[in-house]
Order: structure tokens, then sequence, then C-alpha cells
């Protein structure tokens, strides 16, 4: 398959505390030499509790935030370093969807100026009627009605709101949609849409995710691997069936110890993590799961940090037992 997005030992780290004369003085660091590859046509799921760094990864990619290292490289070329001019022409292939449908929009805007507003920037209709009809077309692939493009945002649901910012990506027929945990805003009856629409969506029309969310079930539904991120790490990263059936990593494994069984009379052994994920303004040396860890051991994973290494055919796990 062909690669469209390679990411390489990326990282981001924010100043929280500056010291003298203005020098940075401690920084969080929230994502740590990341590295995957996305192919043409597939879904990465991305996975891990709030505050591991799935986000930042996700817009550091898009490079809606500067990284502070590390390598993006779409279609062979290098996003990082690109000229602003080159980069706005290259946001037409890289779109992103967000959480909150609420805060996503422009609550000024119409739903016709909202999507059509890419089509101006990007130059893609070719007269105000062909940009109506662009809208429309958009609007209905969505599961939204054309004749609702002058309503504002305030007048539609949670879950249509969610459906006119996905309206809004596709308006420039882009190859990578970062879902940002696209329906975890939304009501639990209303999710399962959003989910099925996106899914319907990447097999008609060829596109790429990387597909933000903590939930495990959404992610094995939507995906064709899945990365497991932990402390702004890469845990573990493997095919959807390997990962699901073989967990590696000791906290992949607790983690789908947690998803509920719906298999009648199926009983699943909860794995309980003790304590809490440690600060990333002072991550733990060696392995940054060791004081939670159920079979760390003490001179090798508080001293030595795992490398992300194949374990099995296409599973790579960062753990010195995997």
């Amino acid at each position: 398959m062909t690669t469209l997005l390679e990411v390489t030992n990326l990282a981001k780290s924010f100043p929280v505390q500056s010291g003298l004369f203005g020098r940075d003085k401690r920084k969080v660091h929230a994502v740590s030499d990341v590295s995957f590859t996305l192919a043409a046509g597939e879904t990465l799921g991305l996975v891990g509790e709030s505050g591991c760094g799935k986000s930042t990864l996700g817009r550091a990619v898009l490079r809606l935030i500067e990284p502070s290292a590390g390598s993006v490289r779409f279609e062979g070329r290098e996003v990082t370093t690109m000229p602003k001019t080159e980069l706005r022409a290259l946001r037409r292939h890289m779109q992103i969807v967000f959480q909150d449908p609420y805060s996503s929009l422009n609550p000024r805007m119409s739903v016709r100026d909202t999507v059509s507003e890419a089509l101006r920037i990007h130059a893609l209709a070719s007269s105000r009627a062909d940009e109506e009809a662009q809208v429309a077309a958009l609007l209905k692939q969505v599961g939204l009605r054309p004749e609702h493009m002058d309503r504002y945002p305030h007048e539609f649901s949670g879950g249509q709101r969610q459906r006119v910012g996905i309206a809004r990506a596709l308006a420039v027929r882009p190859k990578l949609i970062v879902c940002d945990e696209p329906v975890s805003a939304l009501d639990v009856s209303v999710q399962a849409q959003i989910v099925n629409l996106l899914k319907d969506l990447t097999e008609q029309l060829g596109l790429s995710y990387l597909f933000i969310a903590h939930d495990l079930s959404v992610v094995e539904f939507m995906s064709q691997r899945v990365a497991v991120m932990y402390l702004g790490r890469i845990v573990e990263l493997a095919p959807v069936a390997s990962l699901y059936a073989s967990p590696r990593h000791p906290y992949t494994r607790a983690l789908l110890s947690a998803v509920p069984e719906l298999t009648p009379g199926a009983r699943k052994t909860r794995l309980k993590l003790t304590g809490d994920i440690p600060s990333p303004l002072d991550p733990p040396s060696g392995c940054a799961f060791h004081p939670r860890c159920p079979d760390a051991q003490r001179g090798l994973c508080d001293t030595e940090r795992p490398v992300l290494r194949e374990v099995a055919e296409g599973q790579l796990a960062a753990c010195h037992f995997a």
C-alpha cells in the first residue's frame, strides 16, 4: 500500500514556567519521540487515557501547533519545515474534525458560509451556482437537508452540528482527516450514527483517518491498526485483530480489560492499575508505565526505557517483557 503519512520521532513540549531572563525552566512533554506511518485509505486508531497526548499529536501532525522536534512527511513532502504559503495549499489535503461540535463552528456563520468558506479559499467552485450545488451535495452526503444551509449552528442538535463539521472537512476533497474524538461530546444514541457515517465515507471516498478516541469499541470498529499512547509515547502499535486478541503491553491489557463483555455468561478479569498517570512535567525514569505496572522489575523498568520493537508479525510494543 502507498504510504500517505510518515511521522518520525515527533515531539511537542510546552513551557510552563520561565526562569531568569525569560528562559524556559520547565516543560510539559506532551508528545515524545512518536513514530508511525499511515497508508492511503487506512484508518489508524489512536487510544489512551485523557491527558496522554493524543489530541496534541493530531494537531502537531497537521501543524496546527508547531512540533518541537521530529518529522512529518505527507506524500513525501516534509510538513514541519514547509513555508506557510505551501502549507496553506497542502491543508486542502489534510483536514480535521474536532471533538466539540458546539465550539468548532462559528455561531455567526450560516451552514452555507461554513461549508463554502474552504471552497472559496482554495478556488474549488467555478461560480456562485456551482458553490451552492457543491454545498447542497456535501450536506446530502453527510445526512443533512440542503434546504437547511441557511440555518445557523444554534438551530441544530449536537449530532447535526458534527455532520456540518464533517461536511466542512470534506468540502476540499481531502486525503487525510484527523478525527479528534469526534463522538465523545455526543449523546450515546447519536454516536453510532456519526461513527457509521465516518465509516461509510472512508469506504466511498478512500479517505485515510487518524482516528483519536478513548472508546476502544469504537476504535475497533473504525480502524485497521491501533496505536496505544501512554504519557506522550506510543507503547503498542498493531493490527486490530492482533491487538484485541493478544495485547503485548501491560497498559494495553489493562485498557482492554475495562471494556464491558457483551457475550452472555462471559466473564473478564479486570486488571486494576494503581495510582494515577504521572505528570508530564516530571515523567518517571526508565519506562514511564513502571510505577503502575504489575510486571515491573526494579533495576530494569525504572532505569531503562524500552524501545518500540516488533514482538510479533506487524505488532510493536515498548516493553522489556513483551
